[in-house]
């Protein structure tokens, strides 16, 4: 095959709109490194300022300004795979360096070399798993379909009920219905925000501006949370089928997918969809053979924590610097090119074509104590069958983990667990028997968030895991606002060991650095890392103690 010149990379992408990633990941796969040349090439092509396109290079973590750069081993050292061996992984790899977690808590310690994603010790080829089946008796929502024959093909998504929803949409209701259908699911948002989506897509659809669009945020960087992966792995058309109603019911004409870059697997999938999508009439010119037009993007990231974050996101697509934006204006009236924009996570969206399919009763219905729909929990870390699960929101917690996933390892009990991923802090003590809905977690001081869940038995360092935790919220901080990027170095060093020798006055200057970053950070980031000291002071005092107490007496 021959190597593409650079005017042939060029001419692929220049009328395509967000160009830049792209064009990036082009150049950096040719040649295994973003050359100097290349940047420079890159910058006069798109007339970008040659020093903001090194910065904006230089912020992500996976595009490599050094030779073979592309090809080396990286190696995940999340909060899980520090627990499952990954110092020595990363040790026996001639040139690895670590990597921030991947979304593979399930299956540890992925390392990823060029575009494919290996784990075990023996490296074998990654697969994603599918979820396993509830229990009886329960109902789900967006894995209901997931495990039938080929699903992740066209034929096998409509075999087993796919491309339902749409057709139905599209010929029976007006956009304003379908909005009204989404309201009375209560449908909200499952990346975390828990913003409802009926009111967001109705919001986008009465503003100004065109063209409107759809993003999915399938940039799920918090660590501990791998569920949109599974969706898109083996469902990747009821994302398609999802953003071509959103766009229906809000007026938008297109649509991007924002992946993370570790999944690169998964970014060959949904390629293969949405050109299966096209050839069908379920996306492009004429949806459905109607006068509906929806055209769908798919863009890779690079590699950056913050691009969770949707103004963030939306920033990285557009090819700017990837930091968050000031709010408001919101993106459902500014948001992509300045235009009304629908930014939802995978989860969110793949509810819909099953809430068109069945009703928004049946949705509401699926959850417990009068708590509406499911919530797919990813979990990990101590416990025996990890995974993804799709639960009925108000689930007790501890049912999940002991019935559900069989319990933490023989002769161990649960010490804690982190709630959100990492964002909401640990739980632990009597506030482990708390249901899985948001009011019920908020009430114990933390939140469910994405539904990341990571255990830890009691054979586990609290002080070591808050400190890995701490460190990574260091690491992918920004650096926009001052109080997330100097107080998530700050409390990574009294974790370290750094802080005053009196255990009264550490609590308090932890406390205070922690509620300075919660008033006044920019973004989520620094408002959720201090729930990390919070928790592991609230529900380990005498570890914090201790902590405290051998750093006087290293003093001594």
């Amino acid at each position: 095959m021959n190597t593409p010149t650079n005017q042939e990379l060029f001419d692929a992408w220049r009328h395509e709109p967000a160009p830049l990633l792209p064009l990036l990941h082009a150049f950096h796969d040719r040649d295994g490194y973003l050359s100097e040349g290349a940047m420079r090439a890159i910058a006069k092509e798109l007339r970008l300022p040659l020093a903001d396109l090194f910065g904006t290079v230089t912020f992500y973590h996976h595009l490599s300004r050094e030779p073979g750069g592309h090809q080396a081993p990286r190696v995940c050292t999340g909060p899980v795979c520090q627990l499952k061996g990954a110092a020595q992984v990363l040790a026996s790899l001639d040139g690895a360096t670590s990597m921030p977690c991947p979304g593979r808590c399930d299956d540890p310690v992925p390392v990823l070399v060029g575009d494919k994603v290996f784990t075990g010790a023996e490296l074998d080829r990654a697969r994603s798993p599918l979820p396993p089946p509830p229990p009886d008796g329960i109902d789900e929502c967006v894995f209901a379909a997931i495990r039938a024959t080929a699903r992740d093909s066209i034929e096998g998504y409509r075999a087993s009920g796919g491309y339902r929803a749409l057709p139905t949409a599209i010929e029976k209701m007006r956009p304003g219905e379908l909005l009204d259908l989404v309201d009375a699911s209560q449908l909200a948002g499952r990346g975390g925000a828990g913003f409802p989506t009926g009111r967001k897509w109705r919001a986008v659809a009465d503003a100004e501006g065109t063209p409107k669009t759809i993003v999915c945020n399938a940039d799920e960087g918090e660590p501990g949370c791998f569920k949109d992966r599974v969706l898109m792995d083996h469902d990747p058309h009821a994302v398609i089928e999802s953003m071509a109603l959103a766009a229906y019911a809000t007026g938008a004409s297109r649509g991007f997918i924002y992946l993370r870059y570790e999944y690169p697997e998964t970014y060959r999938l949904l390629a293969r969809a949405i050109a299966e999508a096209e050839a069908a009439d379920m996306i492009g010119n004429a949806v459905c053979g109607t006068g509906f037009s929806f055209h769908l993007y798919l863009r890779r990231g690079a590699g950056a924590y913050i691009c969770g974050e949707e103004t963030s996101l939306l920033n990285s697509l557009e090819g700017k610097h990837p930091f968050p934006r000031n709010r408001p204006p919101f993106p459902v009236t500014h948001g992509y090119e300045n235009l009304p924009t629908v930014v939802n996570n995978v989860e969110t969206l793949v509810s819909v074509p099953p809430i068109v399919v069945h009703g928004a009763d049946w949705y509401r219905d699926l959850g417990l104590s009068d708590h509406p729909g499911t919530k797919v929990i990813s979990l990990s870390g101590d416990i025996k069958r990890p995974g993804n699960y799709e639960v009925p929101i108000g689930l007790p917690l501890m049912s999940l983990l002991q019935d559900w996933a069989g319990g933490p390892g023989e002769g161990r009990s649960v010490q804690a667990v982190t709630m959100a991923g990492l964002s909401g802090g640990f739980l632990a003590g009597e506030d482990l028997d708390v249901a899985l809905d948001e009011p019920s977690i908020r009430a114990k001081g933390s939140f469910l968030g994405a539904g990341g869940i990571m255990v830890f038995d009691d054979t586990r360092d609290m002080i070591d895991v808050a400190h890995s935790a701490m460190e990574f919220f260091a690491h992918e901080s920004c650096g926009k606002c001052f109080p997330c990027r100097i107080g998530t170095r700050r409390l990574t060093e009294r974790l370290n060991g750094a802080g005053p020798d009196d255990v009264t006055q550490w609590v308090d200057e932890v406390s205070d650095i922690g509620e300075t970053m919660k008033q006044t950070s920019a973004c989520g980031l620094g408002m959720a890392a201090p729930l990390i000291t919070e928790s592991l002071m609230k529900y380990f005092p005498e570890r914090v103690t201790e902590h405290v107490g051998n750093r006087r007496g290293a003093n001594r």
